[in-house]
């Protein structure tokens, strides 16, 4: 899973994901840095955001760990009209079979006035796999009732699919996503595809890469992981900014570019953004 997410929107540097008491929360706001932290386990902790606006409001989707009386990871949901402050509405509860020992890792997108989400199921090893919910207030989520919508086949992949992230591209809804290979030990890059009015069920996807992944690790920083697609488009151009080796590694941030989506030209040699240093929290 995703262990920190670096967002950059309108020049605001979000951190998501950093917990502990050695963070001063208000000096980053004070800042305009957003710094948002769940405490509703007891500790702050938030991992895996993805950010949309939609009706006038920013929604942030992020994981939420295990708790008293919660068995697996959970979905929140928290609002903001500056991506500065935030305000958690609630948590999406188990909607599915797929779900019933943990969901998280959200990718989101608002298509046709609806926020749509893909999403890993958890605590399955192998069997992890990509879910769909859409919502007409961007709060409260309907499942597919497909679910799991994706996962990859080929003999280059052990079968999960978990760190979605979509992207509209040429007609088609890219999904990316992160699999390992069938001893579970390489974490690489795959992606699918489904036409853009469709209502991606499982039927809707196709595997765009069926016999190699579009991205393994090779670079020394990227050690044996390469995961965490967050995807852009610049001029006609897809980037994807993704974490190289293992979360605490660790962790650092790479990217590559591509015209459509499956072949991928890394762009640096050396991760864009390197890890810091030991207990030590840079703002850039």
């Amino acid at each position: 899973m995703r262990s920190l997410t670096i967002m950059i929107f309108s020049g605001l540097i979000a951190l998501v994901g950093l917990a502990g008491d050695a963070v001063n929360v208000k000096s980053f706001v004070e800042n305009g840095v957003m710094m948002f932290a769940d405490t509703s386990r007891g500790k702050t902790f938030a991992k895996d955001p993805a950010v949309v606006f939609f009706k006038d409001q920013y929604l942030l989707y992020y994981s939420v760990p295990p708790g008293q009386g919660v068995k697996g990871l959970r979905i929140g949901i928290a609002t903001s009209k500056d991506l500065v402050f935030w305000q958690k509405q609630g948590e999406m509860k188990i909607g599915h079979e797929s779900e019933k020992n943990g969901f998280c890792a959200p990718g989101a997108i608002v298509l046709k006035g609806r926020v749509h989400l893909f999403y890993q199921s958890y605590g399955n090893g192998k069997d992890d796999a990509i879910c769909h919910a859409w919502s007409d207030d961007g709060l409260s989520f309907t499942r597919d009732s497909s679910n799991p919508v994706f996962k990859p086949t080929g003999s280059w992949t052990a079968g999960r699919a978990i760190d979605a992230d979509v992207i509209e591209h040429n007609g088609q809804l890219l999904l990316f996503y992160a699999t390992r290979d069938p001893e579970m030990k390489i974490q690489m890059q795959g992606v699918a595809a489904a036409p853009i009015n469709s209502d991606f069920s499982r039927t809707q996807w196709t595997q765009l890469n069926p016999d190699a992944p579009i991205l393994k690790p090779e670079l020394p920083w990227e050690k044996k992981c390469i995961e965490a697609a967050a995807v852009c488009k610049h001029d006609g151009k897809l980037y994807m900014f993704y974490a190289g080796g293992y979360n605490n590694e660790p962790q650092q941030i790479g990217c590559a570019v591509s015209t459509d989506g499956v072949s991928w030209k890394r762009l640096f040699t050396e991760p864009i953004l390197p890890n810091g240093k030991p207990g030590g929290v840079e703002l850039l």
